[in-house]
């Protein structure tokens, strides 16, 4: 019944397991450092900015991706600004955002006519219906994010346990700031093809939680969070496949199953 390649023979299926292995891993690779960092919830925040610029991409009859992708990057600029200037806490911060672009996206598509608008591929994610151009889009920014994480990984392993030590030994770290914001940014916007505005976060959250539990350093939470996302994502899309269940929801739950394993390993 579990086919393997009786599933990838199928030309959507085969372009959905090729996206999904690049974002998962991207996810995987930021969400360390952000889940160490206690900015887990940014990437919740950044996906409801993604939603609603999804939304106007939608109503405007402009590529979604495209037009998503520059908002997102910049309403994480505005949010790490605001954390600088200590003028909003930072959990204030993502959640006015978060609500507002969730609200903005919610109104247009609601008060829009004549859209063809499936709000719950907005939500709830698609990659089952991810086409070529999406699929080259989500390898190349995933391999940008791959790449970059691991060019700048010293620069992160500092700004991840100790930002003031970073600045007292010369790293520059408003700049690599704001390439983590852009990295964590474009592993949002790819993830919503995936997960959807609601369910994206548990693709940063839950593998990096998982090795947490078993693994003892930077690195090895790294690699591990790594492996369990991808684990974790085939098993979710053969089982979706097979039992025509949700596939971010069914991912989530594995990716749940997976850290219950994983902290009743530690116990």
């Amino acid at each position: 019944m579990f086919d393997i390649f009786e599933m990838l023979g199928q030309a959507f299926i085969l372009r959905s397991f090729i996206a999904g292995f690049f974002i998962v891993i991207a996810a995987a690779l930021i969400g360390t450092s952000l889940v160490l960092r206690r900015n887990a919830m940014i990437g919740d925040g950044l996906s409801h900015v993604g939603f609603g610029a999804f939304a106007l991409a939608t109503v405007f009859n402009f590529a979604p991706l495209e037009f998503a992708l520059p908002i997102v990057i910049l309403m994480s600029f505005l949010i790490l600004r605001l954390n600088e200037q200590n003028r909003v806490q930072p959990d204030a911060a993502i959640a006015m955002v978060s609500a507002g672009a969730l609200a903005l996206g919610t109104f247009v598509i609601s008060i829009t006519k004549g859209v063809n608008t499936d709000i719950n591929n907005y939500l709830f994610g698609s990659i089952l219906s991810i086409s070529e151009s999406d699929l080259i889009l989500a390898v190349v920014f995933s391999l940008v994010v791959i790449l970059l994480f691991l060019f700048c990984y010293n620069k992160i392993f500092a700004l991840t346990f100790d930002e003031d030590f970073a600045r007292a030994v010369g790293i520059k770290t408003d700049f690599y700031n704001i390439v983590f914001a852009v990295l964590c940014s474009i592993v949002v916007v790819l993830g919503m093809r995936l997960m959807g505005a609601l369910l994206i976060s548990s693709l940063i959250i839950f593998p990096t939680m998982s090795a947490m539990q078993v693994a003892k350093t930077f690195k090895k939470v790294v690699i591990l969070s790594t492996v369990i996302s991808l684990i974790c994502f085939v098993i979710g899309m053969i089982v979706s496949y097979n039992f025509a269940t949700p596939t971010g929801s069914t991912i989530v739950l594995v990716n749940v199953l997976v850290f219950l394993f994983c902290r009743f390993l530690r116990v």
